[in-house]
């Protein structure tokens, strides 16, 4: 039997449906989400929550005339399906393939990028505002969702909004979960919204609310299109769905089924990749439990990246000292500064590229009071199939211009557990950068050492080339060293730290030999190498300096491996080029 979304590739030809064939179209919709997630991994459950509301809205707005924002941006698979991108869906977050969040350079219906959470309601603010300039028509909405409305971000801008008289709805796609179960308080006002109360905090911010509704209802969401549509200025609707709507696993367990990877669409088998190797995660998450063992007034923060950072044992096992301020990056910093104020050893887990929505915070509440706050940036460097908005590359760079900070990344396992270690005794604030994936450990050390700040050290003493590698990729230099014929040729220098340097160490490296390499997993621009080409000059060095890192670019989604090929760090690409240096 034909498929209603067999004959669907535009919201045009959406709006030709009957109200009566939407279920139909949704069931649908889920499945084909669930066959393509199951063999090509991306984010499942959000998506799966939002089928319904996704018809719902191009079926009853002017899309793409009628501005529409997701946010966050993984709940956009339906969206993507509907409009133009089914037949190449499968292609999702793959080399050459379709963005895993809504992009604008890919089609015109993706009115605006959100990678990052909570940027949805100042961005259709925004649009409303020109397009009244512009004397437009045109409908202006937003979803936000995902527990993204407890960010700063969204507040300031519901706050602005709220005193203006533009014609923006604010869908509130409210499901009691980011990645982790959500928190705070304004979880326990949305939760008294749906029992009863007729009072919503929307309301003293201006807005016209009306909640709490069934967001999977077609009835119920067409009536409140149609009763809202016709109310002038700001409105806020809050829905309630289910993450993982429609497939019993992902209904059960939400946290697991928010990206699950490939898996088993009929037994809901997760496939699972045999690695012996333990993951940097999972060493951060063992080790903090291990200090916390050890010290009780050491205390361990996320920004709503619980799982991600592997912390979900360390809270079980220390629930008042790990503490997730949901998706607030900016109070998540300042709040560690706090802490650390009244002597706690505060440890900050945070992704690299979440890191840069707080960079005021670091350098006026930590960096300018010289707050011992531990930065333990996660995902640094590239981070695969998310794409331009996950990578995070920029961290060295606007790290190393702040004063007062250490800038810190591990070459392998024990230095990575020797850096966390020496970072609760330092008294000034601490970065410390690592890669997402596995590190060559198979086993995890309870011995841990004291490193001297700003302490790099010769691995290998070569004869024409020295090689000074920063963070992880300097075990990627040793084996591809160890490769070459002529290696006595090459002198390998690890540097632990980025700043401060070790000048002793450096100045000796610019005396022996006439070309240096730099190599690091962050963006060229003002990065390690450049730290390094700064103190050369200084000293009027009058070799040669190459840096090798990432281009002046934003990187696209792929795969980590075929990234690294793309931009030539991979093996095979730094042994060609160390080979023809010889």
């Amino acid at each position: 039997m034909e498929k209603i979304l067999d004959n669907i590739n535009s919201p045009e030809g959406l709006r030709k449906l009957n109200q009566n064939q939407l279920p139909q179209l949704a069931h649908e919709i889920r499945e084909f989400i669930l066959d393509t997630l199951s063999v090509k991994a991306g984010h499942l459950g959000a998506s799966l929550g939002v089928v319904e509301l996704t018809i719902a809205l191009h079926h009853f707005y002017n899309t793409p005339q009628d501005l529409l924002i997701w946010d966050v941006g993984h709940q956009c698979y339906p969206h993507k399906i509907l409009t133009g991108r089914k037949n190449n869906f499968d292609s999702l977050r793959q080399k050459d393939g379709i963005s895993g969040f809504p992009a604008r350079e890919e089609n015109e219906f993706d009115t605006f990028g959100t990678g990052h959470s909570s940027t949805s309601i100042s961005a259709i603010t925004g649009m409303a505002f020109a397009n009244q300039i512009q004397h437009k028509t045109n409908k202006h909405i937003a979803v936000i969702g995902d527990a993204s409305i407890v960010s700063g971000m969204a507040l300031e801008g519901l706050n602005h909004l709220g005193s203006t008289d533009l014609d923006v709805l604010i869908i509130l796609n409210d499901n009691s979960i980011g990645i982790d179960p959500s928190v705070g308080a304004l979880k326990e006002h949305f939760f008294q919204l749906e029992n009863g109360l007729n009072h919503s905090v929307f309301e003293d911010f201006g807005m016209h609310y009306k909640g709490v509704i069934d967001g999977h209802n077609f009835d119920e969401l067409f009536n409140a299109f149609d009763e809202l549509n016709e109310i002038s200025g700001p409105k806020l609707l809050h829905i309630k769905t289910i993450k993982g709507k429609g497939y019993a696993q992902a209904e059960a367990d939400q946290v697991k089924w928010h990206a699950p990877g490939r898996f088993n669409k009929a037994t809901g088998e997760i496939s699972s990749v045999i690695n012996s190797k333990i993951s940097y995660q999972h060493i951060f998450g063992e080790t903090i439990s291990e200090f916390m063992r050890q010290n009780e007034n050491i205390v361990a923060i996320t920004p709503a990246m619980l799982s991600g950072s592997n912390l979900i044992q360390t809270k079980i096992e220390f629930p008042d000292r790990v503490i997730d301020v949901g998706i607030a990056e900016q109070h998540a910093v300042t709040f560690a500064a706090g802490l650390a104020s009244q002597g706690i050893v505060t440890y900050l887990a945070i992704y690299s590229t979440f890191l840069q929505r707080a960079y005021d915070q670091v350098i006026h509440d930590v960096s300018l009071q010289n707050l011992p706050v531990v930065f333990c940036i996660d995902r640094a460097g590239i981070v695969g199939t998310d794409g331009a908005t996950h990578h995070g590359f920029f961290d060295i760079s606007f790290l190393r211009s702040i004063p007062n900070m250490i800038v810190a990344a591990p070459m392998d396992e024990m230095d990575f557990q020797n850096l966390l270690y020496t970072a609760q005794f330092t008294e000034q604030p601490f970065s410390i950068r690592f890669p997402k994936g596995n590190s060559n450990a198979e086993v995890l050390s309870n011995e841990f050492e004291k490193i001297e700040i700003g302490k790099a050290i010769e691995i290998q003493k070569g004869t024409e080339i020295a090689i000074l590698t920063f963070g992880t990729i300097g075990q990627r230099i040793q084996n591809i060293l160890n490769e070459i014929n002529s290696k006595e040729k090459f002198g390998h220098y690890k540097f632990i730290f980025c700043k401060p340097l070790d000048f002793n160490l450096l100045g000796e490296i610019l005396n022996q030999y006439e070309t240096i390499i730099t190599f690091e997993d962050g963006i060229l621009n003002g990065g390690f190498g450049d730290s390094i080409l700064e103190y050369a000059q200084e000293k009027d060095f009058k070799g040669k300096i190459i840096r090798r890192g990432y281009p002046d670019e934003f990187i696209g989604h792929a795969s980590i491996e075929e990234l690294e090929k793309e931009i030539g760090l991979d093996e095979e690409a730094i042994l060609k080029f160390l080979i023809k240096l010889i």
